[in-house]
């Protein structure tokens, strides 16, 4: 049980870092700032959580 707590709360997380970069990615954007370093660096970050997400579907753990 506490496996699957671990495993739910690793969920949350992703997703809801994943929710904020996205909304600082369209913050930036909006200023002309795509080329910028943070920018870059949260491109790159949701990357990451697109694939970790979707292996999660592949399994069947999240719809």
């Amino acid at each position: 049980m506490e496996r699957l707590a671990a495993f739910e709360s690793m969920l949350a997380d992703i997703q809801k870092q994943s929710e904020y970069e996205r909304k600082q990615m369209e913050k930036l954007k909006s200023e002309g700032k795509e080329k910028s370093a943070t920018y870059r660096q949260y491109f790159g970050n949701r990357m990451l959580y697109k694939m970790i997400l979707e292996k999660y579907r592949e399994y069947g753990l999240i719809d």
